[in-house]
């Protein structure tokens, strides 16, 4: 599928689809408790749609409606349904699934998409190695046999979150307490939090020990929760920088008291000059220049690429720090908005870790881009487009229905010219 994408104002209000970090973390939960729950408000986008079927294969009756589902959680481990389990290109899946899968005793093959089984894994393998499991990784599939212990675990806090929030799911359903040490630098802790907060909607005891150690109780249940997932921060960040870099937006479908670590945009945002008011349901962001800054990425990695396409009309220098992550999800982010961005004439470079853009106001556009099969540098992509002076093609756009499938039905709402076709 190919997108063009015509210069245009945007202007109005747009709706963010719901968090797909809280969509996982409440459809995982459910599948787990004693009892049916109800999730609302969930967007059904690749990812959300695999681990669906992943936790159906483990036992869990789901029914599926519009925007919620009814989920009645497993029974028994030892009802898995079907021992292969896809994970398409879903990360958060796949990692949230090893711990919990490895409770069903048995030999698990786990498949996937594109970049995925490319994707480090070692964390993992360091843990059931230690316990004398198999973990059998190679670019097709990842095989585990044997069940986890409960017991003390040194976990890397500077490769992914989403390690630690498989633990954190599985380890309360051990015969013993569990304890989870996490090795400095830990970053992305608020996907951690976000972890541990929906584990106590569903009853879920957690604890902090000190900054860098959280304390699990083994023998727990999960027990049935009804919840309506709130907006996704990282898929406002795209029309938050719509508006920052071209015209004023009202974003609602937010919960402004909201923990995920991506509502960071709100402040990076603010340090770049531009105004943001807090409305009911959302935010009113307002088009301005955006200064010279320094971004850390270090609790928010998936903003990385939309941030580089507000560095691109900066007037100055953004730099970006702590984004050696990016070059380990769906694509290389760094080395995809590198490339993608140069052919239109933005001035950027990176080292491993950072990501420099000198920006200016105005870009001729009338470009062809890739979208290196990454949802977010095709949403990025989009939004850059809206402000040259010549429509862009991006190819490759089909991969937004990873997260986001409505995204360009959703800019067509705010005034978006975009033409979609065959590639």
């Amino acid at each position: 599928m190919k997108a063009v994408v015509y210069p245009f104002h945007p202007a109005g209000t747009v709706t963010v689809p719901p968090s797909k970090s809280m969509s996982h973390r409440a459809i995982i939960c459910a599948s787990l408790a004693s009892g049916t729950s109800i999730i609302r408000n969930i967007a059904w986008s690749e990812d959300i749609l695999v681990t669906l079927e992943g936790m159906k294969k483990l036992g869990a009756h789901i029914n599926q409606y519009d925007d919620y589902a009814e989920i009645t959680g497993i029974q028994s481990f030892q009802d898995i349904q079907d021992t292969n389990i896809f994970c398409n290109e879903s990360g958060s899946t796949l990692r949230f699934f090893i711990p919990i899968f490895s409770l069903c005793k048995q030999a698990i093959t786990f498949h996937g998409q594109g970049r995925l089984m490319q994707r480090p894994q070692s964390v993992y393998k360091e843990i059931f190695d230690r316990q004398h499991l198999s973990f059998q990784q190679d670019q097709d599939h990842i095989k585990i046999n044997g069940q986890l212990q409960a017991g003390e675990y040194t976990v890397r806090g500077d490769i992914s979150s989403q390690f630690i929030s498989g633990l954190l799911f599985t380890l309360p359903l051990l015969d013993k307490k569990s304890i989870i040490h996490i090795m400095e630098p830990f970053e992305s802790r608020s996907y951690i939090q976000l972890t541990i907060d929906m584990l106590k909607r569903f009853q879920i005891d957690v604890e902090w020990l000190d900054e860098n150690t959280i304390a699990v109780e083994g023998k727990q249940h999960y027990q049935p929760c009804d919840y309506t997932i709130e907006g996704d921060f990282s898929q406002f960040a795209f029309f938050g920088v719509l508006a920052a870099i071209n015209h004023d937006l009202c974003i609602k479908g937010m919960d402004i008291t909201s923990k995920q670590g991506d509502k960071a945009i709100l402040s990076i945002l603010e340090q770049a000059g531009i105004t943001v008011h807090t409305e009911e349901n959302g935010y009113q962001i307002q088009h301005g220049i955006i200064n010279p800054i320094t971004i850390d990425l270090q609790d928010c990695p998936d903003l990385g690429p939309i941030l580089t396409v507000l560095g691109m009309y900066a007037k100055g220098t953004i730099q970006i720090i702590h984004a050696g992550r990016l070059r380990i999800k769906e694509s290389d982010r760094i080395e995809a908005m590198e490339t993608e961005l140069r052919k239109c004439g933005v001035n950027i470079h990176s080292t491993q870790d950072t990501i420099t853009i000198c920006g200016k106001t105005q870009y001729q556009g009338g470009v062809h881009f890739n979208g290196h099969n990454d949802h977010r540098i095709v949403m990025s992509l989009a939004i850059a487009a809206s402000r040259m002076e010549q429509p862009c093609t991006i190819h490759g756009a089909q991969a937004i229905r990873k997260s986001y499938p409505n995204f360009f039905q959703d800019l067509q709402k705010i005034g978006g010219k975009v033409v979609i076709s065959d590639d």
